[in-house]
């Protein structure tokens, strides 16, 4: 029995490992006012670029505004892909629901 559960945690390692890649390459866009401005961010959740449209300069609340609801929704978006990993990952080890 020992034997079986130190190739259960040896799977379980690579497989945390492999989720850890997977997570990592996730790459996600999200856009606020009508696209007038984008944020693209990483698996870790780091903004990787900001575009921002002329027009939306003109008031600066507004872009705040913008800028914060772009970075609350790609961070959004990035939870969603890697729960869905992980989901997808998990539900093939057999685990009882509620643990996926």
């Amino acid at each position: 029995m020992p034997g079986n559960m130190q190739k259960m945690m040896e799977q379980a390692q690579k497989m945390q490992e492999q989720l850890q890649k997977q997570i990592a390459e996730i790459r996600v866009e999200a856009s606020t006012g009508g696209g007038m401005v984008t944020v693209k961010m990483d698996g870790q959740k780091h903004v990787l670029s900001i575009a921002i449209e002329p027009d939306a300069m003109e008031d600066r609340e507004m872009l705040q505004d913008m800028i914060r609801g772009a970075v609350n929704e790609a961070a959004k978006r990035v939870d969603d892909e890697a729960q869905g990993k992980m989901g997808g990952m998990l539900g093939g080890m057999g685990l009882p629901p509620g643990l996926v």
